[in-house]
């Protein structure tokens, strides 16, 4: 597999996006990811994302996409994030990228006052919608586990019940190494996925709440997790997932110290040569 790095590490930091790229390349990555809403970037950001990652010879493999409001209860707040999310498809395809990923949020209201089921109901249709559109421009969409109660994807089970519900060719998960960790998910469990999962996150964390470190900063066993992602045998990509540092001034050697260590990792897996 390749090890990619998604770029909200530098963005978070305050560094500009063609220096991020930059760095991305020289430290050793094999691609990247993109954290960038096509609604909010405009047309020389666009092109200079595209641009300096052809430079650097850096595939863009995903592009980053929360969108809660697909499961809304207000129709016309899921038809605009239909729309949102056929937007960010459309900059997966223009940037030539594999995958779209996708976060679709957290049931309302602690699962009161509009029944569970419907709201699973709202997110599977939509999301039909989105991997048919999808599959339209060769695409597929990578669905992330979210270790936090209320998600609606947030343990083994629940994944591998969404993607069988949306049931399309081109919609499938995401694995999140620190995810499963938090939402007491063991690597055992990791082989349900096989034949469902095309991506896959990794970071650290305190096993308590969502941290996103560098490996080895926090306690996740990782050898036990990658070893079973190694057996599904996924064509894809390891992506680094680093939020907020807590030196921004250092975010170099903060991503350089994921590096190394993921680098590792991945060889000690057989994951990366």
């Amino acid at each position: 597999m390749k090890l990619g790095l998604i770029n909200s590490a530098w963005a978070q930091a305050g560094r500009e996006t063609a220096w991020g790229i930059e760095k991305t390349k020289e430290i050793g990555f094999d691609c990247i990811d993109i954290f960038a809403d096509p609604l909010d970037i405009d047309a020389r950001e666009r092109k200079l994302i595209r641009d300096e990652c052809r430079r650097q010879d850096l595939p863009i493999v995903s592009i980053c996409c929360v969108a809660t409001g697909l499961i809304d209860f207000n129709p016309s707040v899921q038809r605009f994030h239909l729309d949102r999310c056929k937007a960010f498809l459309d900059l997966c395809y223009e940037y030539e990228a594999e995958n779209l990923l996708l976060v679709i949020g957290e049931y309302i209201w602690q699962r009161e006052v509009i029944p569970p089921p419907e709201q699973w109901k709202t997110g599977v249709e939509n999301c039909r919608i989105l991997a048919e559109y999808a599959e339209s421009l060769g695409l597929k969409i990578a669905l992330e586990l979210e270790p936090f109660k209320l998600s609606l994807v947030n343990d083994v089970n629940t994944m591998v019940q969404f993607i069988d519900d949306v049931d399309h060719p081109a919609f499938k998960a995401n694995i999140d190494v620190s995810h499963l960790l938090l939402a007491d998910v063991g690597p055992e469990q990791v082989s349900r996925l096989r034949g469902r999962a095309i991506h896959v996150h990794i970071s650290d964390c305190d096993g308590k709440v969502h941290g996103d470190l560098p490996p080895g900063r926090g306690v996740v066993d990782f050898p036990p997790y990658l070893k079973e992602i190694a057996d599904l045998k996924i064509d894809g990509t390891v992506s680094i997932e680093l939020e907020y540092s807590p030196d921004p001034d250092n975010i170099e050697a903060w991503v350089k110290e994921a590096y190394t260590s993921t680098a590792a990792l991945m060889k000690e897996a057989g994951l990366r040569s």
